[in-house]
């Protein structure tokens, strides 16, 4: 007989909602738990009431595999902790998270990414390429507008059109969530960057920009992580790679063009609906999919979008209309604070416009995500020496 699945799902938004229809459907999982910080007296539309759950102990006693997918920081991480302890998988859709904590339980227990996201999409395109016999030298994530400064009336109007959380159209918008997204990609496929806050060319063909990338990627000797502003492009991602030269009359046979350089393109993605594949990936022994890597190069730096003054509170960074967040280098921005980590924040000297917040600069709550960025960054040190 073949053995069902129990599956836990933390949070209730749009990924965690669309995510639990699909697990419905699927014979060998069962929807055992759905963990929500609600109030279950206010979830009478919630489609699988009999599942929901304030307690984290309930969800990891009920359930073989926890989803998190509650796009925070700092109430995730501690869910985790709670699942790894019980030496449960994890599969994650909290890019966000994974740049802040998810090396922490790298070194733990078993934690990765979803496809479905753009970067679990890179990773699965890049195991695809791999396989081919291409060698990547871009991975690209395409993004159809930036504003690094949006204004808060036109995020309300994006934000209820778009039926999204005001913070989360405000983070696609001003770039932090792309620059959370390739910093992932770099730390988990053990890539790079070209710069910090990435180079992010405009593009109307992607093979041609592809190939521009894929040069600076030669320069520098390693693959990069990098996004393009394409308006005109799909919502996917992309791999520029090189091949066998012995190879290139065929791939011009098979429209791949000329050469040496050839752009690879996934032109979807669809988060919740290619979750479940990454739960049968685990299921099945398929192992890790992404993650951030036990020892992280890359992350994502808070820079102020304006200046900030001295007793100035910053509520939620991610999102925020005081800072942005920028893929770094983590040895030369050893004393960064992570944009994820900045959760009822209180500024305690000025921080000019566009300069990165440091950890002098902030006064953080204690928190298990504090802790363990501290944590990576000791590990961190002592590989490094």
């Amino acid at each position: 007989m073949r053995k069902i699945t129990k599956i836990g799902i933390a949070g209730t938004g749009l990924i965690g909602k669309g995510l639990a229809y699909e697990i419905e459907k699927q014979t060998e999982m069962e929807l055992a738990k759905v963990l929500t910080r609600r109030d279950l007296s206010t979830m009478e539309g919630y489609p699988f009431p009999n599942v929901l759950t304030n307690d984290v102990k309930e969800l990891t006693e009920s359930c073989d595999l926890i989803v998190e997918c509650s796009g925070d920081v700092i109430y995730g991480t501690e869910v985790i902790d709670k699942a790894i302890n019980a030496s449960l998988p994890v599969i994650t859709m909290n890019a966000e998270l994974q740049v802040t904590t998810g090396s922490y339980f790298a070194r733990r227990g078993f934690i990765t990414e979803a496809e479905g996201d753009q970067p679990g999409c890179l990773a699965a395109l890049h195991e695809n390429v791999v396989q081919m016999g291409f060698k990547p030298l871009v991975y690209g994530n395409i993004k159809g507008f930036l504003k690094l400064d949006p204004n808060p009336e036109d995020m309300v109007y994006w934000s209820k059109r778009n039926g999204v959380r005001l913070d989360m159209t405000t983070s696609f918008t001003d770039g932090t969530k792309v620059q959370i997204e390739q910093a992932l990609v770099a730390n988990g496929l053990g890539a790079g960057i070209a710069e910090d806050g990435l180079l992010a060319p405009a593009s109307d063909d992607l093979n041609e920009t592809g190939a521009e990338l894929a040069e600076e990627a030669k320069r520098l000797n390693h693959a990069i992580c990098e996004f393009v502003l394409a308006p005109k492009a799909p919502p996917g991602v992309f791999i520029t790679a090189e091949h066998d030269p012995r190879q290139k009359d065929t791939l011009r046979y098979y429209k791949m063009g000329e050469g040496p350089y050839y752009t690879l393109l996934q032109n979807y993605h669809l988060c919740h609906l290619e979750i479940v594949k990454t739960i049968k990936r685990v299921i099945n022994g398929g192992g890790v999919l992404l993650n951030n890597g036990e020892s992280p190069k890359f992350s994502v730096a808070a820079i102020a979008k304006n200046g900030l003054q001295p007793g100035e509170k910053i509520d939620k960074g991610i999102g925020s209309f005081q800072v942005r967040g920028e893929a770094v280098d983590m040895t030369s921005n050893n004393n960064h604070v992570p944009i994820g980590l900045l959760v009822d924040a209180v500024i305690k000297q000025s921080v000019e416009a566009g300069k990165v917040v440091t950890f002098e600069d902030v006064e953080l709550p204690d928190s298990l995500a504090l802790r363990a960025w501290q944590e990576t960054m000791q590990e961190k040190t002592v590989v490094t020496k």
